[in-house]
Protein backbone atom coordinates (compact mmCIF):
# COMPACT_ATOMS: atom_id res chain seq x y z
CA UNK A 1 0.00 0.00 0.00
CA UNK A 2 1.30 3.50 -0.80
CA UNK A 3 2.28 5.54 2.24
CA UNK A 4 0.93 9.09 2.55
CA UNK A 5 3.82 11.45 3.35
CA UNK A 6 2.08 14.81 3.36
CA UNK A 7 -1.18 16.60 2.55
CA UNK A 8 -1.28 20.21 1.35
CA UNK A 9 -3.91 22.79 0.47
CA UNK A 10 -3.68 23.58 -3.27
CA UNK A 11 -5.35 26.98 -2.83
CA UNK A 12 -2.15 28.24 -1.20
CA UNK A 13 -0.35 28.05 -4.57
CA UNK A 14 -0.19 31.28 -6.60
CA UNK A 15 1.63 31.96 -9.85
CA UNK A 16 1.75 34.76 -12.39
CA UNK A 17 1.05 34.83 -16.13
CA UNK A 18 3.94 35.95 -18.32
CA UNK A 19 4.86 38.23 -21.16
CA UNK A 20 7.69 36.63 -23.15
CA UNK A 21 9.88 38.40 -25.73
CA UNK A 22 12.10 36.13 -27.81
CA UNK A 23 14.75 36.96 -30.40
CA UNK A 24 17.68 35.06 -31.94
CA UNK A 25 19.93 36.67 -29.31
CA UNK A 26 17.99 35.69 -26.18
CA UNK A 27 14.69 35.41 -24.34
CA UNK A 28 13.16 37.69 -21.71
CA UNK A 29 10.12 37.09 -19.51
CA UNK A 30 8.26 39.22 -16.98
CA UNK A 31 5.09 38.92 -14.94
CA UNK A 32 1.82 40.11 -16.40
CA UNK A 33 -1.42 40.84 -14.56
CA UNK A 34 -2.68 39.48 -11.25
CA UNK A 35 -1.67 36.28 -9.44
CA UNK A 36 -3.49 33.08 -10.45
CA UNK A 37 -4.43 30.11 -8.32
CA UNK A 38 -3.86 26.56 -9.55
CA UNK A 39 -7.24 26.19 -11.27
CA UNK A 40 -6.98 29.59 -12.98
CA UNK A 41 -3.51 28.71 -14.28
CA UNK A 42 -4.74 25.40 -15.72
CA UNK A 43 -7.58 27.25 -17.49
CA UNK A 44 -5.02 29.37 -19.32
CA UNK A 45 -2.84 26.43 -20.40
CA UNK A 46 -4.40 26.18 -23.86
CA UNK A 47 -2.70 25.99 -27.27
CA UNK A 48 -1.07 29.11 -28.70
CA UNK A 49 0.85 29.77 -31.93
CA UNK A 50 3.73 31.93 -33.18
CA UNK A 51 4.59 32.91 -36.76
CA UNK A 52 8.37 32.96 -36.31
CA UNK A 53 9.86 30.55 -33.72
CA UNK A 54 13.01 32.66 -33.40
CA UNK A 55 11.37 36.05 -32.80
CA UNK A 56 8.02 36.71 -31.10
CA UNK A 57 6.16 38.38 -28.24
CA UNK A 58 3.54 36.26 -26.50
CA UNK A 59 1.45 36.07 -23.34
CA UNK A 60 1.71 32.74 -21.50
CA UNK A 61 -0.07 31.00 -18.63
CA UNK A 62 2.88 30.18 -16.40
CA UNK A 63 6.56 29.52 -15.84
CA UNK A 64 7.72 25.96 -15.22
CA UNK A 65 11.11 24.51 -14.32
CA UNK A 66 12.69 21.13 -15.02
CA UNK A 67 15.95 19.56 -13.86
CA UNK A 68 18.00 17.31 -16.10
CA UNK A 69 19.68 15.51 -13.23
CA UNK A 70 22.81 13.38 -13.61
CA UNK A 71 23.72 10.88 -10.89
CA UNK A 72 26.68 8.49 -10.69
CA UNK A 73 26.28 5.04 -9.13
CA UNK A 74 29.14 2.54 -8.99
CA UNK A 75 31.06 4.30 -11.73
CA UNK A 76 28.14 4.60 -14.16
CA UNK A 77 26.48 7.93 -14.89
CA UNK A 78 22.72 8.15 -15.41
CA UNK A 79 20.03 10.68 -16.21
CA UNK A 80 17.14 10.67 -13.74
CA UNK A 81 13.57 10.48 -15.10
CA UNK A 82 10.29 10.23 -13.22
CA UNK A 83 6.93 8.75 -14.17
CA UNK A 84 3.90 11.03 -14.13
CA UNK A 85 0.24 10.62 -14.91
CA UNK A 86 -0.60 14.03 -16.36
CA UNK A 87 -4.21 14.57 -15.42
CA UNK A 88 -4.48 17.80 -17.41
CA UNK A 89 -3.36 16.00 -20.59
CA UNK A 90 -4.73 12.52 -20.02
CA UNK A 91 -1.47 10.61 -20.54
CA UNK A 92 1.40 8.91 -18.70
CA UNK A 93 4.98 9.89 -19.52
CA UNK A 94 8.51 9.75 -18.24
CA UNK A 95 9.76 13.26 -17.69
CA UNK A 96 12.44 15.31 -16.01
CA UNK A 97 11.93 16.35 -12.39
CA UNK A 98 9.78 19.46 -12.79
CA UNK A 99 7.28 21.81 -11.25
CA UNK A 100 5.39 25.09 -11.50
CA UNK A 101 7.15 28.26 -10.35
CA UNK A 102 5.18 30.14 -7.66
CA UNK A 103 4.71 33.91 -7.91
CA UNK A 104 7.28 34.76 -5.23
CA UNK A 105 10.04 32.80 -7.01
CA UNK A 106 9.43 34.08 -10.54
CA UNK A 107 12.77 35.93 -10.57
CA UNK A 108 14.55 33.03 -8.78
CA UNK A 109 13.38 29.89 -10.60
CA UNK A 110 16.53 28.06 -9.51
CA UNK A 111 15.03 27.90 -6.00
CA UNK A 112 11.97 26.13 -7.36
CA UNK A 113 14.16 23.69 -9.29
CA UNK A 114 16.18 22.81 -6.18
CA UNK A 115 13.03 22.30 -4.14
CA UNK A 116 11.55 20.02 -6.81
CA UNK A 117 14.61 17.75 -6.55
CA UNK A 118 14.11 17.55 -2.77
CA UNK A 119 10.39 16.78 -3.16
CA UNK A 120 10.42 14.38 -6.12
CA UNK A 121 13.70 12.44 -5.82
CA UNK A 122 13.97 10.35 -2.65
CA UNK A 123 17.18 8.47 -1.86
CA UNK A 124 17.00 5.64 0.67
CA UNK A 125 19.89 3.78 2.31
CA UNK A 126 19.77 1.13 5.07
CA UNK A 127 20.68 3.89 7.57
CA UNK A 128 17.89 6.25 6.48
CA UNK A 129 16.98 8.82 3.82
CA UNK A 130 19.50 11.29 2.37
CA UNK A 131 18.99 15.03 2.62
CA UNK A 132 20.97 17.35 0.36
CA UNK A 133 22.78 20.64 -0.09
CA UNK A 134 23.20 23.05 -2.99
CA UNK A 135 26.43 24.89 -2.29
CA UNK A 136 26.04 26.33 1.22
CA UNK A 137 22.25 25.93 1.21
CA UNK A 138 20.44 22.96 2.70
CA UNK A 139 17.66 21.60 0.53
CA UNK A 140 14.30 21.35 2.28
CA UNK A 141 13.43 18.01 3.85
CA UNK A 142 9.74 18.10 2.94
CA UNK A 143 8.82 14.74 4.48
CA UNK A 144 10.81 14.85 7.72
CA UNK A 145 7.58 14.33 9.65
CA UNK A 146 7.18 10.92 7.94
CA UNK A 147 10.72 9.81 6.97
CA UNK A 148 13.94 9.54 8.98
CA UNK A 149 16.62 11.62 7.28
CA UNK A 150 20.27 10.90 8.01
CA UNK A 151 22.12 13.66 9.89
CA UNK A 152 25.78 12.67 9.45
CA UNK A 153 25.92 12.54 5.63
CA UNK A 154 24.12 14.21 2.71
CA UNK A 155 24.21 14.45 -1.08
CA UNK A 156 25.45 17.52 -2.95
CA UNK A 157 23.57 19.17 -5.80
CA UNK A 158 25.46 21.37 -8.28
CA UNK A 159 24.75 23.21 -11.53
CA UNK A 160 26.43 22.05 -14.74
CA UNK A 161 27.23 24.21 -17.76
CA UNK A 162 24.22 26.02 -19.17
CA UNK A 163 22.75 27.03 -22.51
CA UNK A 164 24.58 29.29 -24.94
CA UNK A 165 21.70 31.76 -25.24
CA UNK A 166 20.83 34.00 -22.26
CA UNK A 167 17.48 34.05 -20.48
CA UNK A 168 16.39 37.15 -18.57
CA UNK A 169 13.72 37.83 -15.99
CA UNK A 170 13.06 41.52 -16.61
CA UNK A 171 16.55 43.05 -16.74
CA UNK A 172 18.22 40.29 -14.72
CA UNK A 173 20.08 37.51 -16.54
CA UNK A 174 19.68 34.05 -15.02
CA UNK A 175 23.25 33.12 -14.13
CA UNK A 176 22.85 29.34 -14.52
CA UNK A 177 21.75 29.86 -18.16
CA UNK A 178 18.97 27.24 -18.25
CA UNK A 179 17.68 25.96 -21.58
CA UNK A 180 14.41 27.72 -22.36
CA UNK A 181 11.49 26.83 -24.60
CA UNK A 182 7.91 27.92 -25.05
CA UNK A 183 5.59 24.92 -25.08
CA UNK A 184 2.88 25.93 -27.52
CA UNK A 185 0.24 23.28 -26.58
CA UNK A 186 0.16 24.47 -22.94
CA UNK A 187 1.05 28.17 -23.37
CA UNK A 188 3.91 27.84 -20.88
CA UNK A 189 7.54 28.88 -20.65
CA UNK A 190 9.83 26.08 -19.47
CA UNK A 191 13.34 26.47 -18.05
CA UNK A 192 15.52 23.35 -17.96
CA UNK A 193 18.41 23.34 -15.49
CA UNK A 194 21.33 20.95 -15.97
CA UNK A 195 22.43 19.60 -12.56
CA UNK A 196 24.49 16.86 -10.98
CA UNK A 197 23.80 14.96 -7.75
CA UNK A 198 26.89 13.64 -5.95
CA UNK A 199 26.35 10.91 -3.37
CA UNK A 200 28.34 10.47 -0.15
CA UNK A 201 31.24 8.05 -0.66
CA UNK A 202 29.91 5.67 1.98
CA UNK A 203 26.51 5.26 0.30
CA UNK A 204 25.50 1.61 -0.04
CA UNK A 205 22.40 -0.34 -1.07
CA UNK A 206 20.83 2.79 -2.51
CA UNK A 207 17.17 2.76 -3.58
CA UNK A 208 15.54 5.57 -5.54
CA UNK A 209 11.89 6.60 -5.37
CA UNK A 210 9.77 9.28 -6.98
CA UNK A 211 7.11 11.10 -5.00
CA UNK A 212 4.59 13.28 -6.80
CA UNK A 213 1.49 15.08 -5.64
CA UNK A 214 -2.02 14.26 -6.79
CA UNK A 215 -5.35 15.86 -6.05
CA UNK A 216 -7.57 13.88 -3.66
CA UNK A 217 -10.69 15.28 -1.95
CA UNK A 218 -9.52 18.84 -2.53
CA UNK A 219 -6.03 18.22 -1.08
CA UNK A 220 -2.64 17.68 -2.72
CA UNK A 221 -1.45 14.29 -1.45
CA UNK A 222 2.14 13.01 -1.73
CA UNK A 223 2.51 9.22 -1.53
CA UNK A 224 5.46 6.82 -1.46
CA UNK A 225 4.99 3.41 -3.08
CA UNK A 226 7.77 0.85 -2.58
CA UNK A 227 6.25 -1.53 -5.12
CA UNK A 228 6.27 1.19 -7.78
CA UNK A 229 9.34 3.42 -7.39
CA UNK A 230 8.47 5.54 -10.49
CA UNK A 231 12.04 6.89 -10.69
CA UNK A 232 14.08 5.69 -13.65
CA UNK A 233 17.71 5.84 -14.76
CA UNK A 234 18.98 6.22 -18.32
CA UNK A 235 22.65 5.15 -18.56
CA UNK A 236 25.04 7.58 -20.24
CA UNK A 237 27.92 6.64 -22.50
CA UNK A 238 30.47 9.42 -22.90
CA UNK A 239 27.80 11.85 -21.76
CA UNK A 240 25.17 10.67 -24.23
CA UNK A 241 22.00 8.77 -23.25
CA UNK A 242 21.69 5.15 -24.31
CA UNK A 243 18.63 3.01 -25.13
CA UNK A 244 18.47 1.27 -21.72
CA UNK A 245 16.23 2.05 -18.76
CA UNK A 246 16.51 0.95 -15.11
CA UNK A 247 15.18 1.44 -11.63
CA UNK A 248 17.53 1.17 -8.64
CA UNK A 249 16.64 -1.07 -5.71
CA UNK A 250 19.06 -1.75 -2.83
CA UNK A 251 22.02 -0.80 -4.99
CA UNK A 252 21.10 -3.00 -7.95
CA UNK A 253 19.96 -1.62 -11.33
CA UNK A 254 16.73 -3.40 -12.36
CA UNK A 255 15.91 -3.34 -16.11
CA UNK A 256 12.63 -1.60 -16.99
CA UNK A 257 10.54 -2.16 -20.09
CA UNK A 258 10.28 0.56 -22.73
CA UNK A 259 7.58 -0.88 -24.99
CA UNK A 260 4.82 1.66 -25.57
CA UNK A 261 6.67 4.23 -23.44
CA UNK A 262 6.35 7.97 -24.00
CA UNK A 263 8.56 10.84 -22.88
CA UNK A 264 7.42 14.38 -22.14
CA UNK A 265 7.77 17.25 -24.59
CA UNK A 266 11.17 18.32 -23.22
CA UNK A 267 12.65 15.35 -25.14
CA UNK A 268 10.92 16.31 -28.39
CA UNK A 269 12.44 18.46 -31.12
CA UNK A 270 12.93 22.14 -30.25
CA UNK A 271 12.59 24.64 -33.10
CA UNK A 272 14.47 27.77 -32.05
CA UNK A 273 12.53 28.83 -28.93
CA UNK A 274 9.45 26.61 -29.31
CA UNK A 275 8.38 22.99 -28.80
CA UNK A 276 5.20 21.95 -30.59
CA UNK A 277 4.78 18.34 -29.47
CA UNK A 278 2.93 17.09 -26.38
CA UNK A 279 5.16 14.03 -26.08
CA UNK A 280 7.53 11.76 -28.01
CA UNK A 281 7.65 7.96 -28.00
CA UNK A 282 10.71 6.27 -26.53
CA UNK A 283 11.32 4.59 -29.89
CA UNK A 284 11.30 7.88 -31.80
CA UNK A 285 13.53 9.54 -29.21
CA UNK A 286 16.10 6.76 -29.50
CA UNK A 287 16.04 7.23 -33.29
CA UNK A 288 16.78 10.96 -32.89
CA UNK A 289 19.72 10.10 -30.63
CA UNK A 290 21.11 7.73 -33.26
CA UNK A 291 20.77 10.38 -35.98
CA UNK A 292 22.48 12.98 -33.78
CA UNK A 293 25.34 10.59 -32.96
CA UNK A 294 25.91 9.73 -36.62
CA UNK A 295 25.84 13.39 -37.62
Amino acid sequence: MPRVLIRKNPTAFKTLPLLVEASPEGLRYQSLGRPLNFSEMLERRRPVAVDDPSRFNIELANLGVSVRLTICWQGQEYWVLVRQQRQDRGDVVLKLISGYVPAHELSLPLLTAIQEVAEECLLETPEGWLAGRFGDTWLPAPYEGSLRYREAVHFNLASLSGSARPVQCGQMTLMERPRAYVHLPTASLQLVYDMRLDLPKETRELSLFHVDERLEDGKLVAELSRSRPDLYLVPLLQGRPTAALFTLRKGLPVPAGTRGLFLSESFARQDEWVVREERISWRDWIKTLAVAASG
